[in-house]
Parts: C-alpha cells; sequence; structure tokens
C-alpha cells in the first residue's frame, strides 16, 4: 500500500514539475517570441466558467453597442463576462448622481470595447469611476472639467452628460468613455509587463511618430482630420487617434492607411468590428 501510495505521489509530483515548465516556456519564451513576429498574444479568451449577466444588462448591451450586436454567440459570451468582471472589479460612486443599471454597463461595456482585443484588459491603476451629472469643478486645477484619469486617486471622472452625448453621437470623432479609458491603457503601457501592455507600447512607439516627426505631423495638420486637441501632448494625441479609430474608422483608414493599422495592432483589434 505504501509503495502504491509513493507511486502515486511521485506521479502526481512529476505532472506539477511538467505544467510548471510548460507554463515557464509559455511565458517567457514562447509567447515573447509570438509577440515579436505576430504583434498579438498567442490566445485572448478562456473562461472554462464565463460569467453571466442577467437578462435587463443584457438588453442594455444590445441596445446600446451596435458593437456588441456585431458579435457571433461565442464572443456576447467573452464580452459579456468581461463586462461582469468589470462591475466587480471597480467601484461605482455617484457624486449628485444616482449610479443606475445603466450608466454601470454602459461605461463596462465602452471599456470592454476598447479592449476586446487585450488578453489583460483589467488593470490596477484604478480602482473607482466617479460619476457627476454634468462638468465638474476641480480643486486640484481649479477648472471644470468633463472627464479625467487621476492616477493618484486612483480614479477616471466622468460627466454622466458629456459620457452620453459622446456615446450616442457616434461620428463625430468625441467619445469621453474612449478617451478618458485610453489614458489609463497608455499609463498602463507605460509600466506594465503583460502581453497586452507590451503590444501596446510597442506600437504607441509606431504611432507617437507622427506627433514627434515634423514632417509626419505636417501631413496631420495639413489635412485636418484630427481635432486641435490631439497635439496638446502625446497622451492627447493618442486618446484622440482612438476616438478617430472608433468613429470614424473608413476616413481614418483612407487618410492615414499605416497610422490606422498601428493603433489597429496596438490595441489588437478586429478590423472587421468597427462600424
Amino acid at each position: 500500500m505504501d509503495g502504491v501510495l509513493l507511486f502515486l505521489l511521485t506521479i502526481l509530483l512529476s505532472l506539477v514539475v511538467v505544467l510548471l515548465l510548460f507554463v515557464g516556456f509559455f511565458k517567457f519564451m514562447f509567447e515573447p517570441a509570438f509577440i515579436l513576429i505576430f504583434k498579438r498574444p498567442v490566445f485572448l479568451y478562456w473562461y472554462p466558467i464565463p460569467k453571466k449577466l442577467n437578462q435587463h444588462q443584457r438588453q442594455i448591451l444590445e441596445k446600446e453597442f451596435s458593437f456588441y450586436r456585431k458579435l457571433s454567440d461565442k464572443k456576447k459570451t467573452y464580452f459579456e463576462h468581461r463586462v461582469k468582471s468589470f462591475l466587480l472589479t471597480y467601484k461605482f460612486v455617484g457624486n449628485e448622481i444616482v449610479v443606475t443599471n445603466d450608466v454601470r454597463i454602459i461605461i463596462a461595456g465602452t471599456y470592454v470595447m476598447l479592449t476586446f482585443g487585450m488578453r489583460n484588459y483589467l488593470v490596477p491603476l484604478f480602482n473607482k469611476i466617479i460619476v457627476y451629472p454634468t462638468v465638474y469643478y476641480s480643486t486640484i486645477t481649479e477648472h471644470y472639467h468633463k472627464g479625467e484619469f487621476n492616477p493618484r486617486l486612483k480614479a477616471v471622472v466622468f460627466s454622466w452628460e458629456d459620457f452620453v452625448s459622446g456615446h450616442q453621437v457616434t461620428n463625430n470623432n468625441i467619445n469621453l468613455g474612449l478617451h478618458e479609458f485610453s489614458h489609463v491603457l497608455h499609463f498602463h503601457a507605460l509600466k506594465g509587463k503583460d502581453s497586452s501592455a507590451i503590444i501596446f507600447y510597442d506600437e504607441f512607439m509606431e504611432v507617437i511618430k507622427y506627433y514627434n516627426d515634423a514632417g509626419l505631423n505636417a501631413q496631420l495638420n495639413q489635412k485636418a482630420y484630427f481635432r486641435e486637441y490631439a497635439y496638446e501632448n502625446q497622451f492627447e494625441f493618442l486618446s484622440v487617434l482612438l476616438e478617430h479609430f472608433f468613429e470614424t474608422p473608413h476616413i481614418f483608414k483612407a487618410e492615414f492607411p499605416d497610422l490606422f493599422q498601428s493603433v489597429r495592432r496596438m490595441i489588437n483589434f478586429d478590423e472587421k468590428l468597427l462600424c
């Protein structure tokens, strides 16, 4: 009996060692090489027991997101899992406004849409979302704001009036939710070590050439496709590009095909799902 038990323990230990070796090989050798060659992670979705939304929450997604409606049934399951995970990870705080289920789902859906091509989509740079009914006064900057990402407070802040306006008007290249969440991803890419952060950063270095290089920047200015706010700094440049990427992708691609592809690769996005 002791011999059988020892044999089983030996087999179990051997399996654990093999598994650890496989995980180490995959994480430190195979996937980095794969990313270097193909500019994307080996896989995106693996949810043996996906988290589920209730019927009302799914109805909100169906109504509010054309992106969600385009997904296959399987990918809708992944999208819902990610929305649910977002809701469980980040706290919502209403300031002079009641944060309803609709508010939560629309904000979460916007973030999940932006990050749907990333395996590591939940980032630790923020832990709460603060919602105001309209523009709010910041005692730090002494200005009124529509939204912001505040790394020190680990908060993303929105004026709900402006968030909804950006969400509902889908062809003016102004989307507050995409804009502020893009700042989050940008900051994460500067520090993060996961596969999604590495891909984002590598492609961002290609994107930012259009901001730093005088010749490329002149091309952008000449066509006047991106609004002036894009040229405030590199952070705003990236966020404005992502707003255009989602809202008028066909124009973006026609005007600046190479820049468009760099942005697409940066967030590993499936072009077929764009408007």
